[in-house]
C-alpha cells in the first residue's frame, strides 16, 4: 500500500487525501481504558435494546467512531469503507461531486473555497458560504461526511443546496449538476515577460505539472523571460509529498522545506532540496490569501524563510497540522488523523496564526468584504493552539487608488515588481501612505 501524509485545509468534495499505516496506539493494556470501553459497551447495549425504533449496529459503532475522532480537532474524522475507497481515487486528481473544500461550523458546513473550473466554482458560490441545507434537508445534526454524501452522487444529476451568505438577509438557492471533476492542479500561461503558474492543489500530478509549466514558459517567452508568478491563492492544500517536491523544483542547494513533529522525538522529520533550481534562479513572486492553506502554505513558507521568492498579498489560512489516514481492519474504512504539526525552515509553526505576506497587497474588492467572511484556521471551533504568540505586526496594507478597477490587482502587483517597476524597499516606504 503506498503511503503518504497529507496536509488539507478542509475536507473537499472527492478532493486529494493519502494513506500511512501507524503502529497501535499506545496503552492499549491499561486498565482504565477499559473501563471506559465498559461504560461505552453498556451505552450500546442500552441503545440497541431500548431506543424506539431499532437500529443497526453498524451505523451506532461508525456514529460512535465519528463523534470520538471529531470531537478532537477541524480536521480529524473518520471515512467508511466507501469514503476511503472514493478518497484513494481521488488522490489522483480525479473525482465525482460538485468541486467544493468544505469544512463543519456552528452545524453548518462552511464553504472554506469551490476548485476552480468545478460545478461550484460556475455557479458562483464563495468562500464563507454556508450550506443550510442539501435538497432541503436540514445539515444540522449531519455529520460532515453525510452532508458531503448527500452532495455526491451520478454525474448529470442535480443537487440543491440552500446557501447563507454574509450581507445577505435570507437565504437563496443553488442548483448544480454533479460532474465528474478533473482537477488540473497546475495552469499556466504567459503575462507578456512573465510566467504565470497557477495552483489549484497538491495532488499526485502537481510537482510533474510544475516542471513542464516552467519548460513550456521558458520556450514559449525565451531569453526575455524576467521571471515567474506562483499563485496559490484559494488553494486548500493535498499531499505533503507534492509540497515538498514543488518547493524542491524551486531551491538550488540542500536548503530545509520543511520538518514535521509529532507526538514523539522519535517522529520528527525533517525535509531538505536537492541541487537542481528548474527556473535557473530566475525571481520568483508568490501570491497568497486566506484561502491559501496547508500544503500550499508549506510552499509559500519554504520559499520566503530561504528568500527565494517576494511572498505578496494577504496573511494565509493557517493551517499548520499533517493528518495521516490510517485504514481500520478489513472494509472497516479509515481515520483521518492529525498526527503532527510542521514548520517552516525557520522554525516557525504556523498553526491558527498563518504566513504573513512579504507585501502585504489587498485584492481590488478586498476593502467591502466584512471581516466575518474572512475565515481562518484560528476561527475554527476545536483547532489547535499555537505554542508561540504571534508578535503583532502592523502592516499597512496596499490597495489599488480609489476608481481606478483592476481585473486582478494583486496580480498586477505582482508583475509590476517582477519588471522591476517597483522595488521591495520602495514599496514599504510608500505603503505608510497607501492604508
Amino acid at each position: 500500500m503506498k503511503r503518504f501524509a497529507f496536509v488539507m485545509g478542509g475536507a473537499i468534495l472527492g478532493f486529494g487525501a493519502a494513506v500511512m499505516v501507524l503502529p497501535a496506539a499506545e496503552g492499549a493494556n491499561d486498565t482504565g481504558a477499559y473501563r471506559q470501553l465498559d461504560l461505552f459497551s453498556d451505552a450500546f447495549e442500552r441503545v440497541r435494546a431500548n431506543y424506539v425504533r431499532p437500529v443497526d449496529d453498524g451505523d451506532l459503532i461508525t456514529a460512535a467512531i465519528q463523534g470520538m475522532v471529531s470531537s478532537l480537532d477541524p480536521h480529524s474524522s473518520y471515512m467508511d469503507a466507501k469514503s476511503f475507497g472514493d478518497m484513494q481515487i481521488q488522490t489522483k486528481g480525479e473525482f465525482g461531486g460538485l468541486g467544493i473544500e468544505v469544512t463543519m461550523e456552528d452545524n453548518l458546513v462552511k464553504v472554506v473555497t469551490p476548485i476552480d473550473d468545478t460545478p461550484a466554482a460556475k455557479a458562483g458560490i464563495k468562500p464563507g458560504d454556508y450550506i443550510a441545507a442539501i435538497d432541503n434537508t436540514p445539515v444540522q445534526g449531519m455529520s460532515l461526511n453525510d452532508s458531503i454524501a448527500r452532495m455526491r452522487g451520478p454525474q448529470g444529476t442535480k443537487v440543491t443546496l440552500t446557501m447563507l451568505r454574509t450581507g445577505q438577509k435570507k437565504p437563496f438557492d443553488v442548483t448544480l449538476v454533479r460532474a465528474i471533476v478533473q482537477v488540473d492542479s497546475v495552469k499556466s500561461h504567459r503575462e507578456g515577460d512573465v510566467g504565470y503558474i497557477r495552483l489549484t492543489g497538491f495532488n499526485e500530478q502537481t510537482a510533474s505539472g510544475v516542471e513542464k509549466a516552467v519548460h513550456d514558459l521558458q520556450r514559449e517567452i525565451g531569453p526575455g523571460l524576467k521571471g515567474y508568478v506562483i499563485d496559490l491563492r484559494n488553494n486548500p492544500g493535498g499531499l505533503l509529498d507534492q509540497a515538498i517536491s514543488v518547493s524542491d523544483d524551486f531551491l538550488n542547494g540542500t536548503e530545509e522545506i520543511v520538518s514535521t513533529r509529532g507526538r514523539h522525538a522519535e517522529d520528527t522529520q525533517r525535509y531538505d532540496a536537492h541541487p537542481g533550481d528548474i527556473t535557473n534562479g530566475k525571481p520568483l513572486v508568490v501570491l497568497i490569501n486566506g484561502g491559501t492553506a496547508s500544503a500550499s502554505e508549506i510552499v509559500a513558507g519554504a520559499l520566503q524563510d530561504n528568500r527565494r521568492a517576494a511572498i505578496v498579498g494577504m496573511t494565509s489560512f493557517g493551517k499548520g497540522s499533517v493528518q495521516t489516514v490510517i485504514p481500520l481492519g478489513e472494509g472497516g474504512g479509515a481515520l483521518r488523523l492529525t498526527t503532527a504539526r510542521y514548520y517552516t525552515p525557520s522554525g516557525h509553526s504556523i498553526q491558527a496564526q498563518g504566513i504573513s505576506p512579504d507585501i502585504a497587497v489587498a485584492q481590488a474588492d478586498d476593502a467591502n468584504v466584512p471581516k466575518i467572511e474572512r475565515t481562518t484556521e484560528a476561527d475554527l471551533p476545536g483547532h489547535l493552539t499555537n505554542e508561540t504568540v504571534a508578535k503583532k505586526q502592523n502592516v499597512p496594507i496596499i490597495r489599488p487608488a480609489p476608481g481606478k478597477k483592476y481585473d486582478d490587482f494583486q496580480l498586477s502587483y505582482a508583475l509590476d515588481l517582477l519588471r522591476g517597476k517597483l522595488t521591495v524597499s520602495a514599496i514599504s516606504q510608500q505603503s505608510a501612505s497607501v492604508e
